[in-house]
């Protein structure tokens, strides 16, 4: 291979939770090379954490300049029309507004009390039923799922269609196009029936705000309506639900961690924030930035409408910036990082995925003393999906 030749990535098949190993050494050698992706154009893959921020963060790494090209991905399909994450301020701006105030920290913590009636319910019939429990069906993926369908006022009994439909629309390759295709085109007529049924009758929730900003304040369109709401419900369950599982997996993977966490529950925000940072959710790459003009990056003369992936995973473990990254730390200090991602387009719902993860590690660790793997034969792996975790994860507990 020649510098020039781009590398086809993923650049190997990392197992479970396990991180690109390659990802180190082209921090230190190659901070900006060139990859393609399984669809889309060849990009620029950045690496290290400085770089990463700025493509997040900079004015001149544009989404909206993405339209109308085939923009590097993982997934068969291009993100629907009106998607706020493919708008640039201001109307990126205009439509996160609209969303935001339900987001708010202080919204978001008003409904920690509910999240933990939730999650204690959960808990409740994982111990009347007896170990073991499957971590994920019986506590993981309704926990969020809950929340989220209280929060916009989806009906929690859809929870099995939407579902289906958002795994279809995160697909890299479980499903084929045409299915795809299908579950969406089902998803967004679903959402249409909700607002319609918002527009005969106003309800108390999120779907109905976007309804009133759609009609009577003229702040969105029809299509951008469509997609935020479908956005919200996808996003809303879909990462934390992964999480969950996924922090408790490597908590069972770091014993001295775990032990640590289980003598000091006050260290249950700060764990959540370093298991951000350590555990990889995907393939870390993002969403690609199109520059708008040159721009030098990572050594690297980026040319305007070039693409960039930002690679968030391999900017967490950038030991420029975290002093021995590769290590789970509970009381780490320092640095923050950008598994939420960074700038315009930081996660929206961060503030709702932080009171999740939060209650869930501490309901999990009071309610279920020593907790451990039922069977590690038995957990089983996602795949064929853009986010990574277990599909089932038997637990027993003493």
């Amino acid at each position: 291979m020649t510098a020039a030749e781009p590398r086809s990535f993923p650049f190997s098949e990392t197992q479970q939770l396990d991180t690109e190993p390659l990802f180190a050494r082209l921090r230190v050698e190659e901070p900006l090379s060139r990859v393609v992706l399984p669809y889309g154009e060849p990009a620029w893959l950045a690496t290290r954490y400085d770089d990463v921020k700025v493509v997040l963060g900079d004015p001149r790494f544009s989404r909206a300049a993405a339209i109308g090209r085939d923009e590097p991905r993982m997934r068969p399909v291009l993100p629907p029309p009106g998607n706020i994450m493919s708008m640039d301020p201001p109307d990126h701006s205009r439509l996160r507004r609209l969303a935001t105030k339900a987001f708010t920290v202080r919204r978001v913590e008003a409904l920690r009390p509910r999240t933990q009636e939730i999650a204690d319910r959960l808990v409740d019939a994982m111990l009347d039923k007896g170990a073991p429990a499957d971590l994920v069906a019986d506590f993981a993926l309704p926990l969020p799922i809950t929340v989220i369908c209280e929060m916009l006022g989806v009906p929690f009994e859809d929870r099995g269609d939407f579902r289906y439909w958002s795994e279809a629309f995160l697909s890299t390759t479980k499903y084929s196009i045409e299915e795809i295709t299908d579950c969406v085109g089902k998803l967004r007529g679903y959402m249409a029936g909700l607002i319609a049924q918002r527009r005969e009758q106003a309800t108390d929730d999120l779907l109905s705000d976007l309804v009133a900003a759609r009609d009577e304040g003229d702040k969105l369109t029809e299509d951008e309506m469509l997609s935020l709401a479908e956005g919200l419900l996808i996003a809303g369950h879909e990462t934390t639900a992964s999480q969950i599982p996924n922090f408790v997996h490597t908590l069972l993977t770091h014993p001295d961690q775990l032990a640590l966490l289980r003598s000091d529950l006050t260290l249950v925000p700060k764990a959540v924030e370093e298991l951000m940072r350590f555990v990889p959710l995907g393939n870390g790459t993002g969403i690609a930035r199109y520059a708008t003009e040159d721009v030098e990056l990572g050594g690297v003369l980026v040319r305007a409408g070039e693409p960039v992936l930002p690679v968030t995973t391999s900017a967490n473990r950038d030991a420029a910036v975290f002093e021995d990254p590769d290590s789970l730390d509970l009381t780490r200090k320092g640095a923050t990082h950008v598994g939420f991602g960074h700038g315009p387009h930081h996660c929206l719902g961060a503030p709702l995925a932080r009171v999740e993860l939060q209650v869930a590690l501490d309901t999990l660790i009071r309610r279920l003393p020593g907790f451990r793997f039922a069977d590690p034969q038995g957990i089983t792996w996602k795949s064929g999906v853009a986010t990574r975790g277990p599909a089932c994860l038997p637990l027993t507990w003493d």
